[in-house]
C-alpha cells in the first residue's frame, strides 16, 4: 500500500498499472536509480505475466539489474521502494509545502533549520535556502527568472552538523548522527570456558 492516508493510488497500483515511462520516471527523479528505463521494462514484462501480488515479488525483479549488498548494507531493492512511497505519498511536494509554510511564519530574526534524511531532499532544501537568500546561481542555458529580494541569510552554503559531544547532552542529535556514521559492530557473543 504505502500511503500515508486513505486516499489516492498505492504502491501496487502503480506498479501494476502505470507505464514504463512512469515507472522509469519515478525510480530516476524520486530515487535516483540509474537503471531505471530497464527497471521498468522488466517490472512492466513480468506483470503481464502475472500482477504483482507481494513485495517480494517487485523486489526480486529490482534485484536482477543491482549488484549484491555488502555485510551490513540494507537490501539493493530499498531505495527503490523508497522512490515508490515518496511517489504515492507525493512527499517531495509536502516538503515543498512546508518549507513554504515555515517561511510564512518565520519572525524576523528567527531562525529555519531542516532535518533531510537523503540526498534528494537535501538538495530541495538547498535550494530553496539559497533561491530564498539570493544565492543561487543562474544557468545560462535556463529562461531568465524573476528575482525576488532576499528573504533569508545563510550562515553557511554548507550543511551545519553537531558537534561530536552534542549527541550525549542532547539525545536528539543523536538521530542526525546515525545518518553520518558507519553502523556499530554486533555485541561480541558470550562464550562458555
Amino acid at each position: 500500500d504505502m500511503r500515508m492516508g486513505d486516499t489516492g493510488p498505492t504502491a501496487a497500483d502503480i506498479v501494476n498499472s502505470a507505464s514504463a515511462e512512469q515507472i522509469a520516471d519515478i525510480l530516476y527523479n524520486y530515487g535516483e536509480e540509474r537503471a531505471s528505463r530497464r527497471i521498468a521494462k522488466m517490472i512492466v514484462a513480468r506483470r503481464e505475466e502475472t500482477p504483482f501480488e507481494r513485495t517480494l515479488e517487485l523486489a526480486g525483479v529490482v534485484e536482477r539489474f543491482l549488484p549484491r549488498a555488502k555485510p551490513g548494507q540494507s537490501h539493493p531493492a530499498t531505495r527503490r521502494f523508497q522512490a515508490l512511497r515518496l511517489a504515492v505519498n507525493g512527499e517531495y511536494d509536502q516538503l515543498v509545502q512546508g518549507l513554504a509554510a515555515a517561511e510564512r511564519v518565520l519572525r524576523p530574526g528567527g531562525v529555519l533549520a531542516v532535518v533531510t534524511f537523503h540526498s534528494v531532499e537535501d538538495r530541495i532544501v538547498k535550494r530553496f535556502f539559497q533561491a530564498r537568500a539570493g544565492t543561487q546561481a543562474g544557468s545560462r542555458y535556463a529562461p531568465l527568472a524573476e528575482e525576488m529580494p532576499a528573504q533569508f541569510t545563510m550562515p553557511s552554503r554548507k550543511a551545519i552538523t553537531h558537534s561530536t559531544d552534542e549527541p550525549a547532552t542532547n539525545t536528539r542529535a543523536a538521530t542526525a548522527d546515525t545518518a553520518l556514521r558507519p553502523p556499530d559492530p554486533p555485541p561480541p557473543r558470550a562464550c562458555r570456558p
